[in-house]
């Protein structure tokens, strides 16, 4: 933690658009560094042109495997591609649309030559494949490194199927675009020459709303709404809700700016748009009393962050619990046994509420790719993640997204206070008068690249303690409950708490996840001794 966290930028924080679009244009990846290389994460391949791992070379390579790995995969229709507000977004999309035409492949783009939120372009994929033949199945690519500072770039693809690619179609395009980078991209068809097509994202995403919110609700009942955007790609698409629907909502900050440069400093001193952040979101916090409801979004929209008067900046698991509580006992147009979606490092509270609710849990690795097959059918009815990402179907049990939709998660907090007279934080504090009141932490531990190897594919069986904080061990996982998917390390619980330890894709160390229903205290002693179980696991990897 930086002493500087929560304070805003100053000049020296902000990153030099020019060196930064200069080397996205004229820097030749070097492919012995494994850093430089294509790797799809879980949201897409991110990196910085300053680094040498996000540059025109890698986004005509990418582009370039997506279009024959849609060609195999025998996606024939048009292919949706949307940007968001960092600087590398708006010359990536023009390399990817020079590739793509190049190629013949027709791209859709946006009619207002706007931003794209994440979600926006996965309700258009889904909207435009509702009636759609199979040969003429639409995808779409997002460009953004969502959260991420402004020095980073992202590329993400999304299938048919509107949410993030699954790993073996990332494996295959990382692979692909890597050997056309090793062969100089010679084999990469390009033009200058790009004929996209218009699509109205803003205007079709805006319009269905109506159809997953009771915005009617909140428009009568005349609450006073901020929303802040954070410089991101949902600035445009607030202020159409806020017409569209005749609600008191006020686009707290509509500046866009490629530097960031009014935010304040997240915890490590880096700008950074992390709407579950209290430090990167203290100019928000400062309005809290402002409004009867305030909002954030990250950069691409996909995650949410929710304020209130009385509690402010919620933690995303309390929030996650309180949309859960509240959308299945007041959706009657859900299928009946649509279950509970839940990333496995997602706070126990969701699983009291889900138990207290009648319904089944169904608990996945980390990524919301999990939830896709099940969100499209309904068998899910919400899908969230611990890290402010989630999304749910709309009032007829059919799919809204598959990728994580922040608009719609800061607008249901209005439809909660609307319909219930609670904020979502008053109605927080009568779940742990009911669950008990959990204490939750994500902290890193310092790992070799072998031990996180190790980490990675780890056994349940790999563990030999038996108790954990003086309560008996219940389970050790290294397999998701809900799908049977490995979870790329373990999670061990007791009756009254668990830690999940999973390596980190980008830094030297392993993430532990802790949560304890004893308080503060064990938590931090569950803390300490998931460090050690973990170190003795590894054992001299």
């Amino acid at each position: 933690m930086t002493e500087r966290a929560g304070t805003p930028a100053r000049p020296d924080d902000l990153v030099d658009i020019d060196a930064l679009l200069g080397a996205y244009d004229d820097r030749v990846p070097d492919l012995d560094d494994p850093a430089q290389r294509v790797v799809f994460g879980t949201s897409g391949h991110r990196g910085s042109s300053l680094d040498g791992a996000f540059t025109d070379t890698h986004i005509a390579a990418i582009t370039q495997a997506i279009v024959e790995y849609r060609s195999e995969q025998g996606t024939r229709g048009p292919i949706f591609v949307g940007a968001d507000t960092h600087a590398l977004s708006a010359p990536a999309q023009r390399t990817a649309l020079e590739v793509l035409a190049a190629n013949g492949v027709t791209a859709l783009v946006d009619a207002h030559n706007d931003w794209v939120p994440t979600p926006a372009l996965s309700h258009a994929i889904l909207r435009a494949n509702r009636d759609a033949p199979t040969d003429a199945q639409r995808d779409g690519i997002v460009i953004t490194p969502s959260h991420n500072p402004p020095r980073d770039g992202g590329f993400k693809y999304n299938p048919p199927h509107g949410g993030p690619a699954d790993s073996d179609a990332t494996s295959w395009i990382a692979r692909r675009a890597n050997e056309l980078i090793a062969g100089g991209n010679r084999d990469v068809q390009r033009q200058v020459a790009v004929d996209a097509q218009p699509y109205d994202f803003r205007e079709h995403y805006v319009a269905d709303l109506g159809d997953i919110l009771d915005l009617d609700a909140v428009r009568a009942s005349g609450l006073r709404i901020g929303a802040d955007p954070l410089g991101g790609a949902a600035v445009n698409y607030w202020a159409l809700i806020a017409e569209r629907y005749g609600l008191d909502l006020t686009v707290v900050n509509p500046t866009v700016d490629p530097r960031w440069g009014f935010m304040t400093l997240d915890w490590d001193g880096k700008i950074r748009m992390d709407p579950s952040s209290r430090h990167a979101m203290a100019s928000v916090l400062a309005h809290r009393h402002d409004y009867d409801l305030l909002t954030g979004n990250d950069a691409d929209a996909d995650r949410h962050g929710i304020v209130t008067p009385d509690g402010g900046l919620m933690n995303p698991n309390h929030y996650l619990a309180v949309a859960i509580e509240y959308l299945y006992t007041h959706r009657p147009g859900w299928r009946a046994d649509a279950a509970i979606g839940k990333t496995l490092v997602s706070s126990t509270m969701i699983d009291r509420v889900a138990d207290g609710l009648g319904r089944r849990l169904w608990e996945v690795p980390v990524g919301f790719k999990w939830f896709v097959p099940d969100l499209l059918d309904g068998s899910v009815a919400f899908g969230g993640e611990e890290s402010a990402g989630a999304s749910f179907v709309r009032k007829d049990g059919t799919v809204w997204t598959t990728d994580k939709d922040g608009i719609l998660l800061a607008l249901l907090a209005s439809e909660i206070t609307a319909v219930t007279g609670q904020t979502p934080s008053q109605i927080y504090a009568d779940l742990t008068d009911r669950y008990g009141d959990p204490a939750y932490e994500r902290v890193d531990a310092p790992a070799t690249a072998a031990q996180k190897t190790a980490l990675g594919s780890l056994q349940g069986d790999a563990i030999t303690a038996e108790e954990l904080a003086g309560d008996p061990i219940t389970a050790t996982l290294s397999e998701a409950p809900g799908n049977g998917a490995a979870i790329g390390g373990l999670k061990v619980s007791t009756h009254r708490a668990w830690f999940a330890a999973r390596p980190s894709g980008t830094e030297d160390v392993y993430k532990i996840y802790a949560e304890s229903f004893g308080g503060p205290e064990h938590l931090a002693q569950v803390q300490r001794e998931a460090k050690a179980i973990v170190d003795a696991a590894l054992g001299g990897s």
